[in-house]
């Protein structure tokens, strides 16, 4: 006999509409090697261990049913709060139940060098003094009546393809452990714990002034907090450390001064200490558009991306990630010399794409896709990424090391072997290869720097002839790349717009008051406008091999406002900072 009452589906929820929550929701912590994404309710639906580009054990995000690590009040889903604790990628969430206040507090720890333990040996970069405790700890405090209080972790590893094994550890119920047969994982808790199937459970009322915790670990031997003394104290040294690093940046008196903050812990998060690449995002095939089938793995160190982070860090004071990222390029493999656009956080050089089926993606956008078969393209603006990001580093001082001027040179030569040639640009269209005008535009970047740099290097002679070839490719561009409006095009043998043209401002191809560069920052404004914010281009007009529609890139949108700076609109330039500034969201819901 049926049930009276219609089961909905295991991907909707009873109250109707969509179980995933807004992307802009979700919180992020990191212990830069890898990061989570938690949810209001206090759900981990993202987790990859032990590196950014790992299997996920937690992927709810992707799918409902690929696993989460709630702790919370039992029976509620709306926190009253939601914040990161200041200066830090701590996260803490206020709950008022109905008989009482209850507080989270969430962190992937940090803490001193581990000198005791083996799996250091991906460092490829110095040590520190401090390092991952590979270790995810959530403390709770019942701040006044009595709440009913639920943890409940139900790792699915590869991606939500295999359950895990539970087996409870010592003669307590506070540890249990977790394994597929590749990857184990320890709970331990101040809780009991149960095991059902596959997840561990606990539950417990607490009152007034109790603290409890629960904390999972990888790597490491699974060593957790011994009590509840040493979680807290793991989380007060986490503390310590995001504080005392924000504290040698460079930040004005200004009301935006909690804006820049965030965004410099948020790229310090993205990258992995252990070699100094710089991940483009913490995760897989979230969509452009809802439903969309542009859905993408960024969880690798694309060299444009990385350049963009260094120009901010640098910006704001932060120069070791950059003399870090500077060795972590003079370390990868080269087989023809050029370096690849796009490489793993480890240095990998093969990033083949594949699909995930068994997913059904976030708000069923399909396919959700592991790897990326960019890597594969010709992007002939690579060059220019990694010759402006070293000079950048060579102007605020930064040393310049002997081996990596060599790798250098050769990203110079590269850069004029190929720059006459077609290729996928900048946003990696999977159309036919074009003469993309910002490809171009950063060969001529390559030269142009190379040829200062070799100035620098006492290489005269060459810093002579790069100097005459920077200008060959400027040349060509502004003869072939411009419309009759006085506007730069997308590329050769068309009059579309493309956000990426905004760089021409940027990167000094012409002086500010060149009336071209007016035109195209303006033509921008107002053609790729859409809901105020930019588009990279009009899919209408683009083969990027592709179909269905794009959304807004942020990215576009920050470099109009500097763009519009450049050409002294600063009424317009102010507005839009304000709007993007605007769409601010996760982690701060009071």
């Amino acid at each position: 006999m049926s049930p009276s009452i219609p089961i909905p589906p295991h991907d909707l929820p009873l109250t109707g509409g969509s179980p995933f929550p807004p992307i802009a929701d979700y919180a992020f912590v990191s212990d830069c090697h890898t990061g989570a994404l938690i949810a209001p309710d206090g759900s981990i639906e993202w987790l990859c261990v032990p590196r950014f580009d790992a299997p996920s054990v937690f992927g709810a995000l992707l799918d409902r049913r690929a696993g989460s690590f709630r702790v919370g009040p039992y029976g509620a889903v709306v926190p009253l709060s939601v914040r990161y604790e200041p200066g830090t990628m701590l996260l803490e969430t206020t709950w008022m139940t109905a008989s009482g206040w209850l507080i989270v507090r969430d962190a992937l720890t940090i803490g001193d060098w581990h000198d005791e333990h083996a799996d250091e040996g991906s460092h490829t970069r110095p040590p520190t003094d401090h390092d991952a405790d590979h270790m995810l700890i959530r403390c709770v405090y019942c701040a006044q009546g009595e709440v009913s209080v639920e943890a409940v972790c139900e790792p699915m590893f590869d991606y939500g393809r295999r359950p895990g094994t539970w087996t409870m550890v010592g003669g307590d119920w506070g540890a249990a452990e977790v394994t597929d047969g590749d990857t184990t994982m320890r709970l331990t808790s101040d809780m009991r714990f149960g095991i059902e199937g596959n997840r561990a459970r606990a539950r417990h009322t607490m009152s007034e002034g109790e603290h409890k915790f629960v904390a999972l670990s990888w790597t490491h031997g699974l060593e957790g907090p011994s009590d509840r003394e040493d979680a807290v104290e793991r989380l007060a040294r986490t503390s310590h450390y995001w504080r005392e690093w924000l504290g040698g940046g460079r930040f004005p008196d200004h009301r935006w001064r909690g804006h820049l903050q965030r965004s410099a812990l948020t790229l310090k998060g993205l990258i992995y200490a252990p070699t100094g690449a710089t991940v483009a995002a913490l995760t897989t095939s979230l969509p452009e558009t809802p439903q969309g089938i542009r859905n993408w793995d960024y969880r690798y160190c694309w060299m444009r991306d990385a350049t963009f982070t260094l120009w901010a860090l640098h910006a704001i004071g932060f120069d070791w990630e950059a003399d870090d990222f500077m060795q972590f390029v003079a370390d990868l493999e080269r087989p023809d010399g050029a370096l690849q656009i796009m490489v793993g956080v480890g240095g990998e050089l093969d990033l083949t794409e594949r699909t995930l089926a068994h997913l059904s993606g976030y708000e069923a956008a399909k396919p959700v896709r592991i790897g990326n078969g960019a890597f594969q393209q010709r992007q002939n603006d690579v060059f220019g990424a990694v010759l402006d990001s070293a000079f950048i580093h060579s102007k605020v001082g930064g040393h310049m090391p002997q081996r990596l001027w060599p790798v250098l040179k050769d990203q110079v030569r590269a850069a004029l072997a190929v720059w006459q040639e077609p290729d996928q640009g900048i946003w990696e269209a999977r159309g036919a290869p074009k003469h993309y005008v910002s490809s171009k535009l950063m060969c001529w970047v390559a030269v142009d720097r190379g040829a200062r740099l070799a100035q620098l290097e006492g290489e005269t002679d060459l810093a002579r002839e790069w100097a005459v070839a920077a200008q060959e490719i400027s040349e060509d561009i502004l003869d072939r790349g411009v419309t009759d409006a006085g506007v730069f095009r997308q590329h050769y043998d068309t009059d579309a717009l493309d956000a990426s043209n905004l760089l021409v401002a940027l990167v000094r191809f012409l002086p500010r008051d060149d009336p071209r560069v007016r035109a195209t920052v303006l033509a921008t404004a107002e053609g790729l406008s859409d809901n105020g914010f930019i588009l990279r281009y009009r899919v209408q007009e683009t083969d990027d091999g592709l179909t269905g529609e794009e959304g807004t890139f942020l990215i576009c949108s920050f470099w109009l406002v500097a763009a519009l700076c450049e050409i002294s609109e600063l009424e317009r330039a102010s507005a839009l900072l304000v709007a993007a500034a605007a769409l601010r969201r996760g982690a701060r819901r009071t």
